[in-house]
């Protein structure tokens, strides 16, 4: 069941989302060659307590961190260690923040250092495919609108979809119905609704969609082992555009 977020709701996952987005401009200031993972983790879980606020992540189903640090092939749910970054490594750093019991989700892609011209292309079509798809988070389209648009924008462009992990409602808990995969055809799935509150991530592979899960139990890596990249909003539908909340 979806459920319908009051305003009030709303205005909490707003605020909820303002921390995580203050997060992310934190790890963006950070993010240089040689720092490792588990700093970023270590001031992110610092920060977001600092805003009485919680880190979703941390022991959600044993998950060790606040943070999700997913490097070069790494696609999702890379867990922060004393691994440095590289000069040209891409890294996807996922952060969920919980306050007053809501939940704010999202998810960019870094480069670090001197990047290849592929990485940047990859990075920003992940992001563009996120825009392309809420252009369809209205009142009145279906749920795959979203997801066919996110696969359309990543297609024409050569790279292709994670078909195993997918986009999901957010709200009181991380994960809430429905599951928002970010391929399908258009024109299925329930239509959309004021108040229907969602976490969109293309997660994006510059070769195959295929994926493999690292012997953690937690890191998703490419199977061909080439780069992934991964962009995540939490979004709320409107009677107008949809407001994204994880935002400044």
């Amino acid at each position: 069941m979806i459920v319908i977020k009051s305003d009030r709701e709303i205005e909490i996952m707003k605020e909820a989302g303002k921390i995580a987005a203050e997060a992310h401009k934190l790890v963006s200031e950070m993010i240089e060659v040689g720092i490792t993972t588990k700093e970023l983790d270590e001031e992110v879980e610092k920060f977001i307590r600092s805003k009485n606020a919680v880190p979703t992540f941390k022991g959600y189903q044993g998950f060790p961190a606040s943070i999700c640090a997913s490097i070069n092939e790494e696609v999702v749910h890379g867990i922060p260690d004393n691994r440095k970054l590289l000069d040209g490594d891409i890294i996807s750093v996922d952060i969920g923040v919980t306050y007053k019991g809501y939940v704010g989700d999202t998810a960019k892609t870094y480069p670090v250092g001197k990047i290849s011209d592929n990485a940047k292309r990859l990075i920003e079509v992940t992001r563009k495919s996120f825009y392309e798809g809420i252009k369809f988070a209205k009142e009145g389209y279906r749920l795959s609108d979203i997801s066919h648009a996110i696969q359309k924008c990543v297609e024409e462009e050569g790279f292709s979809v994670v078909r195993d992990f997918v986009g999901h409602g957010v709200g009181r808990d991380m994960h809430e119905d429905p599951q928002i995969p970010n391929f399908g055809e258009s024109n299925k799935g329930p239509r959309l609704k004021k108040g229907m509150t969602f976490a969109i991530e293309p997660m994006v592979n510059e070769g195959k969609y295929h994926v493999l899960m690292l012997e953690n139990n937690w890191t998703v890596i490419t199977r061909d082992k080439k780069l992934s990249a991964h962009y995540e909003h939490s979004i709320a539908i409107t009677d107008g555009e949809p407001y994204i909340l994880t935002s400044l």
